[in-house]
């Protein structure tokens, strides 16, 4: 299992940018997908983004464009940069480690984007 935290959540205007992080207690190479989803009140949690121990990445298709998966090996660090926030984006963030088909979830952080 994987201990992860976020951090980076807050309140923005619309239009703003937010980075958010997710520290690993493991070295992210040995993670099989690394991922960003999202849980708005009412709605199902959804996958924002993700990357794979190989560096590939997707996005949903409400944020390409707009957001940014990355990590830094040294740090055992996710980020997801997000640009261009709409109101839509409010939402309590969760990071996801997959790790040899055991998923674990961070204790997730606030994003909320209001004028």
């Amino acid at each position: 299992q994987v201990q992860l935290v976020e951090s980076g959540g807050g309140l923005v205007q619309p239009g703003g940018s937010l980075r958010l992080s997710c520290v690993a207690s493991r070295t992210i190479f040995s993670i099989d997908v690394m991922g960003w989803y999202r849980q708005a009140p009412g709605k199902q949690r959804e996958l924002v983004a993700a990357i794979t121990s190989g560096g590939s990445t997707n996005y949903a298709d409400s944020v390409k464009g707009r957001f940014t998966i990355s990590r830094d090996s040294a740090k055992n660090t996710v980020y997801l940069r997000m640009n261009s926030l709409k109101p839509e984006d409010t939402a309590v963030y969760y990071c996801n480690a997959q790790l040899r088909g055991m998923g674990s979830w961070g204790q997730g952080t606030q994003v909320t984007v209001s004028s």
